[in-house]
């Protein structure tokens, strides 16, 4: 069994300035911290992921919106929605994203790295069909799922997303997939305002669990255990997709939930049993939130220990 470390230098082409929270520090915060743990440095391997292309965004994402986002790029930059720059490499960032995503599936299948972790830019999990927001181009995630049913032929994907936020995007571009079941635990009320509990999808393949701030960690990772065990009632996944969001720690400055790293590595070894059970240990996770840097690099360090 083998765990990756999957980047791609073109992660931190996209340029929100240093002012966003999105800003390439966070990035660059978790090879920084990966280096400080020598073991878990020399027990996984570390591999560069590729661009995704145009026609596999297609198969989540509108055509003519990625088009969009492509020549908005070329054009040296813009904004989607107040919140959400492109910048000139923005586009070369967000392919390599996403592809880092994909590949990382496609040895999922192949046998050769059993679970990997993708720290990669710009994060997904709000990107929509056909327009970004909350700092979100394009759903890594929510591709890689509809990528996993087409080019491998998965009868059934779930995806775990632990984000303070809602998902809001991957639930959209999964939701008419009844081959994909989708579990999010998020702040409620918070940012983008949707994930309602009684939420779940045209095929009631959406479990949402809005929680509210400030809980016990406890109450956090017993919600999420219990939506994960609902999902998969008579329903065994063959392959386990988790947007990994870290802003769902304690004192991120764009959040109110309490967890600590010993959650991250409860919650990351619950997945990991799981999909040992499951289907043979297969897991992509790819990183979604996470404000503080430091925190987020010491997080990303937790995850990928308790990954092997």
């Amino acid at each position: 069994m083998t765990v990756a470390y999957v980047s791609h230098s073109d992660c931190g082409r996209h340029d929100t300035g240093w002012n966003h929270p999105e800003h390439v520090g966070r990035l660059r915060a978790i090879p920084r911290a990966l280096r400080y743990d020598f073991d878990l440095f020399d027990t996984i391997e570390h591999r560069e992921g590729r661009h995704a292309t145009i026609d596999e965004l297609a198969l989540a994402h509108d055509r003519a919106y990625v088009e969009r986002v492509k020549l908005l790029a070329e054009s040296g930059g813009g904004r989607l929605d107040p919140d959400t720059p492109v910048s000139e490499g923005s586009w070369d960032a967000a392919m390599a994203g996403a592809g880092c995503v994909l590949d990382a599936i496609d040895w999922a299948f192949d046998g050769s790295v059993t679970r990997s972790f993708c720290a990669v830019r710009p994060p997904g999990h709000h990107a929509l069909r056909a327009s970004g927001m909350g700092f979100c181009l394009f759903g890594n995630i929510g591709v890689g799922a509809h990528y996993a049913r087409t080019r491998h032929g998965a009868s059934r994907v779930l995806i775990v997303d632990w984000d303070v936020h809602h998902g809001n995007g991957t639930q959209e571009l999964v939701q008419n997939d009844a081959g994909i079941r989708f579990v999010s635990m998020h702040q409620a009320p918070w940012y983008p305002g949707s994930g309602a509990a009684d939420d779940r999808g045209p095929h009631d393949n959406v479990w949402n669990v809005p929680m509210a701030a400030a809980l016990p960690a406890s109450a956090y990772v017993d919600a999420l255990t219990a939506a994960i065990d609902a999902a998969t009632v008579d329903w065994t996944p063959d392959l386990v997709l988790l947007s990994a969001g870290f802003d769902s720690l304690a004192g991120d400055p764009l959040g109110g939930f309490t967890l600590e790293l010993e959650h991250i590595d409860q919650l990351t070894r619950l997945l990991v049993s799981r999909a040992t059970l499951w289907c043979g240990g297969r897991m992509v996770s790819a990183l979604e939130g996470g404000y503080d840097p430091v925190r987020l690099g010491d997080a990303c360090v937790t995850h990928l220990r308790a990954l092997r």
